[in-house]
C-alpha cells in the first residue's frame, strides 16, 4: 500500500547534482560573457570616480592649506599697518601677491596697505596696491571696491580722465548707486553738469530710501537745481 501511494518516483541524487552543476556553469557562462563585454568599461568607470573623490579631497586639502597661509600673512598685514610699519606691510603683501593672489585675504591685505599708506601721504603706493587689487583680485566685489577707492585717489590729484575710467565698465549690481555718485563727482569736477546730473539722478533712484547716503545725494542735486522727487529749484533759489 505503500508503494501505491508514493505518487512521484525518487529523483536519484546523481541527476540533481548534474543538473545543478549545469545551472552554475550556465550561470557563470553569462557572468563571463558579461564581463568580458562591460568589463573594461565597468573597471574605467570605478577608477574614474575613485580618482575623482580623490582629486577633491586633495583639492580642498589644497585650498584649506591656501587659506590658513594666506590669513596668517593677511594678519601680518594687519599688525604692521597697527603699528604704522610700511616695510613689513609691503613685504607681507608682496607674499600675498606672488603666493595666494587669488584668495580673499590677498584683495584685503592691498586694501589695508592702500589706505595705510594714503594716511602716510604715501598717494603712489596706494594707487599701486588699489590698481593690484582691481587688476587681480580673485573676487568681483574687492575689485569694485578698489576701482571706486583708485578712484577717489586719482580724483584728488586731479586726474579726472583715469578717475572717470576707473567707474566705467561693468560693476556688479549692489554697486550702481555708488558707482553712479561717484561718477557726478567726476563729472561735476570736468565742469559736465548735465552729464553729473544724470549720474546723481541714476544714484537717487538706485539707493534704497532708508540709506542717509541717498540724502546726500539728494543734496547734490538740489544744489544743482533739482528736486528727484520732482520738479526743479528756480535758478535764484539756487544761488540763496
Amino acid at each position: 500500500m505503500g508503494d501505491h501511494l508514493t505518487i512521484f518516483p525518487l529523483i536519484p541524487t546523481k541527476f540533481m547534482a548534474n543538473h545543478l552543476d549545469l545551472e552554475e556553469q550556465e550561470q557563470l557562462d553569462q557572468l563571463k560573457h558579461f564581463w568580458n563585454t562591460w568589463g573594461t568599461l565597468i573597471s574605467t568607470v570605478v577608477v574614474l570616480v575613485f580618482g575623482s573623490v580623490a582629486v577633491w579631497n586633495g583639492y580642498q586639502y589644497w585650498q584649506n592649506r591656501q587659506a590658513i597661509q594666506a590669513s596668517a600673512l593677511f594678519d601680518a598685514v594687519d599688525v604692521a599697518a597697527r603699528a604704522g610699519d610700511q616695510g613689513r606691510m609691503e613685504q607681507a603683501f608682496a607674499d600675498l601677491r606672488s603666493k595666494y593672489a587669488g584668495t580673499t585675504q590677498a584683495a584685503q591685505a592691498g586694501l589695508t596697505l592702500a589706505k595705510s599708506m594714503l594716511d602716510a601721504g604715501n598717494a603712489k603706493g596706494a594707487k599701486e596696491a588699489l590698481t593690484w587689487v582691481a587688476e587681480k583680485a580673485g573676487d568681483d566685489g574687492y575689485k569694485a571696491l578698489a576701482r571706486l577707492r583708485l578712484s577717489s585717489v586719482l580724483m584728488d590729484q586731479k586726474e579726472l580722465d583715469e578717475a572717470l575710467a576707473q567707474v566705467s565698465g561693468t560693476f556688479p549690481a549692489e554697486f550702481d548707486a555708488v558707482v553712479a555718485d561717484r561718477k557726478g563727482d567726476i563729472l561735476m569736477q570736468q565742469g559736465k553738469q548735465d552729464a553729473a546730473i544724470a549720474e546723481y539722478s541714476k544714484a537717487f533712484k538706485a539707493f534704497d530710501d532708508r540709506l542717509e547716503y541717498r540724502r546726500l545725494v539728494e543734496v547734490k542735486l538740489n544744489s544743482l537745481g533739482v528736486r528727484p522727487q520732482g520738479g526743479t529749484t528756480a535758478p535764484d533759489e539756487v544761488k540763496k
